[in-house]
């Protein structure tokens, strides 16, 4: 259950056997149904994770009642509503398993007293904050400015596992269009 993680850990950070066996008891493994709602809207964020199999959303609902995706985590990623878990804030996001999924969840206690005391653990925190704003600004850089047919193109040179694992309503979702408008687009393809 811990492999995954610890060859993420290995991939961004100098650390060893012995210390990721003291850090991984904080890492409580959990199974999600397909669908499975994690953090509803509204709620303030307690907890980090770390997706072993399977695919977590983070979407919003506008005004309209309009899902709105900012994020897919796939295996071998962290993920978590950033926002409400740095200020202990209501999420404006809700978190949810679009496949049934393996994660490893670690409380948000447990990984900031991890970030202070165990360097490759803050090394990661780092890394997720930089690959967070890096991944706001491609997207929305990428996409202000372009037409969904330029988008969905986007998609398929920069996420193709979002193309092939979720349902076009999800996509759509993260591609501001409606699913009829994606297969559409499709089409044209």
């Amino acid at each position: 259950m811990y492999e995954i993680l610890f060859r993420y850990f290995q991939e961004k950070t100098d650390i060893d056997r012995e210390t990721f066996h003291k850090i991984s008891p904080y890492f409580v493994p959990r199974t999600a149904r397909k669908n499975e709602i994690l953090l509803s809207e509204g709620d303030v964020c307690q907890f980090n994770l770390f997706v072993n199999k399977g695919c977590v959303r983070f979407y919003s609902t506008n005004e309209e009642g309009i899902e709105l995706t900012r994020y897919f985590a796939f295996e071998g990623k962290f993920g978590t509503a950033l926002s409400s878990l740095i200020e202990q804030k209501p999420s404006f996001e809700t978190i949810q398993c679009v496949e049934k999924s393996e994660l490893l969840y670690i409380s948000r206690k447990d990984f900031y007293h991890l970030v202070i005391t165990c360097p490759p653990v803050n090394e990661i925190y780092r890394d997720i904050l930089e690959m967070a704003y890096i991944t706001s600004q491609q997207r929305i850089y990428d996409f202000q400015g372009k037409n969904a047919l330029e988008r969905l193109k986007w998609l398929m040179n920069y996420q193709p596992k979002i193309l092939a694992r979720l349902s076009n309503k999800v996509i759509a979702s993260y591609l501001g269009v409606t699913p009829y408008t994606l297969s559409r687009l499709k089409s044209q393809l």
